[in-house]
């Protein structure tokens, strides 16, 4: 299993996604809901040392960070995971950069190339396994709010070996 540190939004925010997660279930598409939270993945490795969390901790006075949600998009084809793009702006490119030059040591084995600074695409995950015959309605129910206004409050580190989150104070 996976460990992530990973940007956390405001209830607001998070209940539009959720709504969007319960469409896309409701609609027969395997979405995240109910099991995870909304977030945004900055890095992710085998494993993350926690003591990356008092490093992270200098980093809290950055949110919260407005932030928009937008285009829906898909990673991989024939059983592919759906997203919105997490608009990528300057404050979030610089916040990633900053999180990936914190966290690299404590890395193991090392971050995953999708996360590298000018690999990583802020995304929402809205959606696992979807076939291509689901595509254009997932697109339709993801994508059915144009855009989504909200903030990004905090940081979180994510140990998927145990599922458990560890808020960054």
């Amino acid at each position: 299993m996976v460990h992530s540190v990973e940007l956390v939004f405001d209830p607001r925010t998070e209940d539009a996604i959720r709504n969007i997660w319960d469409e896309l279930r409701d609609a027969g598409i395997p979405s995240q809901a109910p099991a995870s939270r909304p977030h945004a993945t900055l890095t992710v490795a085998e494993r993350i040392d926690p003591s990356v969390d008092e490093l992270l901790c200098s980093l809290t006075g950055r949110f919260p960070l407005p932030c928009r949600i937008g285009a829906p998009l898909f990673f991989g084809r024939a059983k592919a995971v759906l997203a919105r793009l997490l608009v990528p702006t300057k404050s979030l490119l610089d916040l990633h950069a900053e999180v990936h030059r914190l966290c690299e040591p404590h890395l193991h084995p090392g971050p995953m190339p999708n996360a590298l600074p000018d690999e990583w695409t802020p995304h929402v995950t809205m959606a696992r396994r979807v076939v291509p015959a689901q595509m254009g309605r997932a697109v339709r129910i993801a994508g059915k709010r144009a855009e989504i206004k909200g903030s990004i409050v905090g940081l979180r580190r994510w140990d998927g070996n145990a599922k458990r989150e560890h808020p960054i104070a």
